[in-house]
């Protein structure tokens, strides 16, 4: 098992736009009863607060599933959307509803048990998009509220990845002009990026 340093308070207080990129080449790792499994995060995207029609807590709507978004950076913001766990981390600092959606990660430890959760699926389909990698990595509405410095579920230091790319966010049409912002990040040439981008859409 990969044992790495796990990110301290001070790296979350970054600007949302910035921690986003700063999130690719970082190990999220999540310890389940069944072992643990981990992934290198190489796509992101970010969604800023009261100003974002895109975002949850548009015009700063506070709600029993928003509230987390409130609280400080670092936190875990989990919700369902069409039967599927997503997870993002809480940005923006106290206060202030922002937060950064996890779109895919490389996997890393745990294969064995993200080959089980995702049965059928080519090892590229595993983790390739938001709701792929939280069943892949035992990732459940459980972990909402919790925070990304301490077990079960963590980001740890990775690598410096080579090359960011930027565009616009997915599946979020309906926001009007805020389809069109560039705030989603990836890095460039990873197998494991989400559709959108000429990759495999595979379930």
């Amino acid at each position: 098992m990969t044992t790495h340093r796990v990110l301290e308070q001070t790296f979350y207080e970054q600007p949302t736009i910035e921690l986003a990129k700063s999130l690719l080449g970082c190990l999220m790792v999540k310890e389940t009863e069944e072992g643990t499994a981990s992934g290198y995060i190489v796509e992101t995207e970010a969604y800023m607060g009261p100003k974002d029609r895109a975002a949850h807590s548009y015009g700063n709507r506070r709600t029993k599933r928003t509230e987390v978004m409130f609280a400080e950076s670092g936190r875990i913001y989990t919700y369902v959307m069409h039967t599927h766990c997503l997870v993002n981390v809480v940005s923006g600092g106290s206060g202030v509803p922002e937060a950064i959606l996890i779109r895919a990660v490389e996997p890393v430890d745990g294969l064995e048990l993200m080959a089980s959760r995702r049965e059928g699926h080519s090892m590229k389909n595993w983790t390739s998009g938001p709701g792929k990698l939280t069943k892949a990595m035992g990732i459940t509405m459980e972990d909402y509220g919790g925070s990304f410095l301490e077990p079960p579920l963590t980001i740890c230091e990775g690598y410096l990845p080579e090359r960011i790319a930027e565009g616009k966010r997915i599946g979020i049409d309906n926001s009007g002009e805020a389809k069109d912002y560039p705030w989603r990040f990836w890095i460039e040439g990873n197998p494991y990026v989400s559709k959108g981008r000429g990759q495999n859409s595979e379930k």
